[in-house]
C-alpha cells in the first residue's frame, strides 16, 4: 500500500494535519483518515488532489509498451494470487537489501 505511506509522509512534510488535507482537497476527512489506515485505496482522482495540494506534480507520460514482457506478463497472469503476492515479496526484500 504504497499510497498509504505516500499520503502520511507528505501530509506531514507539507505541514497538514487531516482537517487541513480535507478542506484544501475537498476530500472527506474520514477518507484521508482510512487512506492513511490502509482500509481503502484512493480513487485516481482523489489521489491527484491530494498530490497538487501536498505541492507535486504527476506527469503523464504514455510510452509504447515493450511487447517483450508480454509473456512474462501471461505467466504471472496464470499464477494464483497468493504465488504472486510471494514472489512480489521476495522481489521487494531482494531489492530492499540492495538499498542499505
Amino acid at each position: 500500500m504504497l499510497y498509504q505511506i505516500w499520503v502520511v509522509y507528505r501530509k506531514s512534510r507539507a505541514g497538514l494535519t487531516q482537517d487541513e488535507l480535507s478542506k484544501l482537497s475537498g476530500v472527506a476527512r474520514s477518507l484521508i483518515a482510512r487512506w492513511e489506515q490502509g482500509s481503502v485505496s484512493p480513487s485516481i482522482d482523489n489521489f491527484l488532489e491530494i498530490i497538487e495540494v501536498c505541492g507535486f506534480e504527476l506527469p503523464l507520460v504514455l510510452v509504447e509498451r515493450d511487447s517483450a514482457t508480454d509473456s512474462r506478463l501471461d505467466m504471472n497472469r496464470r499464477l494464483s494470487p497468493e504465488r504472486r503476492a510471494r514472489r512480489l515479496l521476495g522481489n521487494l526484500g531482494k531489492n530492499g537489501a540492495s538499498d542499505a
